[in-house]
């Protein structure tokens, strides 16, 4: 080889190496990495050939990738090339679809929960209530939730043909429908709460997010006459980052910083500030947030916090303080990955859980408080980290008891609101804000639970009954515990009299939780006529957290909170 050709290669190798370095800085073991994908290319090619049972590649490689990264965090996925409608959703609010949702049945039916209104299903006579059987002539009964989704999804414009069978009757409808582009709104609902006071929920942070709230916000203060907002962030699970800091910039004038990252490598080291003028950058503001408000909703309520902007109303936020982006794979596939943490403008990370830390049960750990860091807001009000998102003025919410917590989770009062509507009962046409459930409806309601869940019936179709108390199970570790101590036939009276007292009582414990069932009741059949614009007008004037944060507002008693 002569010294220019030598020359060369080391140039090139040089080169080669530098573009490495360049895209990876962080040093990595890369005969490591090399070896790890031989042996697990290797280890797959043997399965596939010599694997007593037939195998799926596409499947067994699924379930590989997915414990793999289930030993990281729940945030980071892979997406196969079927799910690329999922990957679309998350960012952009936007499915081609027909407008439905699905939920099984204890029977293993599906049934329609929920249709969008003007959507393909609305326009095709679908009702809520109906039982989808097949799908393109195939029935769908062996099937999951997730492949009837792919199923059912599908580009704009083409047909699905549905076998529909309606409540009370054997025979099947075919109901041929043309995917549209199904939009799911980020504001759900906007209106006053009080005579001064607006409010309006966002649900997640899509691509739409700002432009949604900024609009609402323009209705609720030019054309309603609010003079404060109540901006609700409860259970949204949060959405696209910048999504959060142009939102945070409707109420906060431009060059604040609104959040900051940190990643592994430099180019996610970036800080994100307000770009415009902001809307509303005086007027009073409250953010309502629980335990399921997570990343862009502790972005906003997070940041407007240290800004002493608003007045954060509810419970501790979820604590997710990471970032993901997704990444292409090849043959159509993706992989969202966490990339970063991100911190508010006070400089915390509201990160709760330590993935990288866990414990002897492979569960993730959290950070000691003795270990947490104190920031300050704008004001010198104290901010810890590691916590979510603390609310100035905390207000916890009752929990459900666990008999309409089981009611709930069987379907009974969906069952029964569509049998209602369907009968032409009371609840056909209701005005939301002042409808209550009769007495004749409570009687209706308690023969229809009577009726689903008698001891008979049970026997015969094998249904669970909808609730258990917990000392049910406590009595049965006691009872095979006694067994196994030989102590039970001495004391068969004791688990008799026990048992006796754990045993569920249907009509006793509807009157029990009466008034907390017929509300849960009353919301079904809102939904059912006035749909979810309606739920929230009659929810709102009894909401406690909303109302705190009116009265808070409203009063000036926000200012003495915030510092000022």
């Amino acid at each position: 080889m002569n010294k220019f050709r030598k020359s060369t290669l080391i140039a090139f190798t040089i080169i080669g190496a530098a573009l490495i370095s360049l895209r990876l800085p962080i040093k990595e073991d890369y005969f490591e990495m090399s070896k790890q994908l031989e042996i697990l290319n290797s280890a797959f090619r043997e399965l596939n050939i010599f694997y007593v049972d037939p195998l799926s590649p596409g499947d067994l490689m699924q379930t590989g990738i997915d414990a793999m990264l289930l030993s990281l965090d729940p945030y980071t996925r892979y997406y196969p090339e079927s799910r690329m409608e999922d990957v679309r959703f998350m960012s952009t609010g936007e499915y081609g679809g027909v407008g439905l949702a699905l939920d099984e049945r204890w029977d293993g039916t599906f049934y329609i929960v929920d249709i969008k209104e003007n959507s393909p299903a609305e326009k095709g006579g679908l009702k809520l209530g109906d039982n989808v059987m097949e799908i393109e002539g195939q029935t769908i009964s062996h099937l999951d939730m997730r492949k009837i989704g792919e199923l059912i999804k599908g580009t704009s414009g083409t047909e699905i043909l549905l076998g529909v069978q309606r409540s009370g009757e054997l025979d099947l409808l075919d109901i041929t429908l043309t995917r549209e582009k199904i939009k799911t709104p980020d504001v759900p609902y906007y209106g006053m709460i009080s005579d001064s006071t607006g409010y309006l929920i966002l649900s997640k942070f899509t691509r739409t997010a700002t432009i949604e709230v900024r609009k609402a916000l323009i209705q609720l203060t030019d054309s309603m006459g609010a003079k404060q907002i109540v901006f609700d962030l409860r259970g949204n699970g949060g959405g696209l980052l910048r999504e959060a800091v142009s939102i945070v910039n409707l109420f906060v004038p431009k060059g604040e910083e609104v959040v900051s990252m940190k990643g592994k490598t430099p180019e996610w080291n970036n800080n994100y500030s307000t770009q415009s003028k902001a809307l509303l950058p005086n007027i009073p503001l409250a953010i309502l947030i629980d335990n399921k408000s997570a990343s862009a909703s502790e972005i906003v309520a997070g940041t407007l916090q240290d800004l002493d902007r608003a007045l954060i109303v509810g419970q501790e936020s979820f604590g997710k303080g990471l970032v993901q982006q997704t990444k292409k794979l090849a043959y159509g596939s993706r992989i969202k990955i966490t990339v970063a943490k991100y911190y508010t403008a006070s400089g915390r990370c509201v990160q709760r859980l330590l993935y990288g830390d866990r414990d002897d049960l492979g569960d993730a750990t959290i950070q000691a408080d003795s270990t947490l860091q104190t920031f300050y807001t704008k004001n010198g009000r104290p901010v810890i980290e590691g916590r979510g998102v603390v609310p100035d003025l905390e207000i916890n919410v009752e929990k459900l008891n666990y008999v309409l917590s089981g009611i709930l989770g069987s379907g009974v009062l969906f069952d029964f609101a569509v049998n209602e509507i369907n009968s032409g009962g009371e609840a056909y046409n209701l005005d939301p804000e002042s409808f209550e459930i009769s007495g004749t409806q409570w009687d209706a309601f308690m023969q229809f639970m009577n009726d689903e869940f008698s001891s008979e019936l049970l026997e015969t179709n094998g249904r669970d009954f909808p609730y258990e108390p917990k000392t049910k199970h406590i009595v049965e570790l006691l009872e095979d515990a006694m067994e196994e101590d030989g102590t039970l036939a001495s004391h068969a009276d004791l688990i008799t009299r026990l048992d006796n007292v754990s045993k569920p009582n249907l009509n006793a414990d509807l009157n029990k939780y009466e008034i907390e069932i017929r509300e849960a009741l009353t919301e079904e059949l809102i939904y059912h006529t006035a749909n979810t614009s309606g739920v929230f007008r009659h929810l709102l004037p009894n909401d406690d957290v909303a109302k705190e944060a009116v009265s808070k507002l409203e009063s000036g008693e926000y200012l003495e909170i915030l510092g000022y």
